[in-house]
């Protein structure tokens, strides 16, 4: 994808909401992300957005499951609680909350990836179509 993505504006609690989270969880850049997956860094990578999202354009490696479900499925995925995942969505807020949320759930080793897919592409980073 060549074209830039602007950033969506969210009514302000929802701002708030993501705020308070992102005070809790770890967030890494695309940059780190990258180079995690360029070096064959062993981690669980959870596309959370929703499956039109993701059909449309994902990460390469990256799994779905959507902010929906991953809390009742992430353990189809990471039986481990010490695992390492990367969460991602479309800007970085719905992830940090799934990211909080894994953490609640006794989940030592979660990170949401700052910017989501929107950093990555604006990054001109690639993305697999379709």
């Amino acid at each position: 994808m060549s074209e830039k993505i602007a950033p969506l504006k969210h009514d302000p609690a929802f701002d708030a909401l993501c705020d308070d989270a992102k005070t809790r969880i770890k967030e890494v850049s695309v940059d780190e992300v990258e180079a995690m997956c360029s070096s064959g860094d062993c981690f669980c990578f959870i596309d959370v957005r929703d499956a039109d999202e993701f059909e449309s354009y994902r990460i390469e490696g990256a799994e779905f499951l959507s902010k929906g479900w991953v809390e009742a499925k992430i353990h189809n995925i990471a039986s481990d609680k010490d695992a390492k995942i990367v969460v991602y969505c479309g800007g970085g807020n719905r992830s940090a909350l799934v990211a909080d949320n894994l953490q609640k759930m006794g989940y030592t080793n979660v990170c949401s990836m700052a910017g989501g897919i929107k950093a990555w592409v604006n990054s001109d980073k690639p993305v697999l179509k379709g």
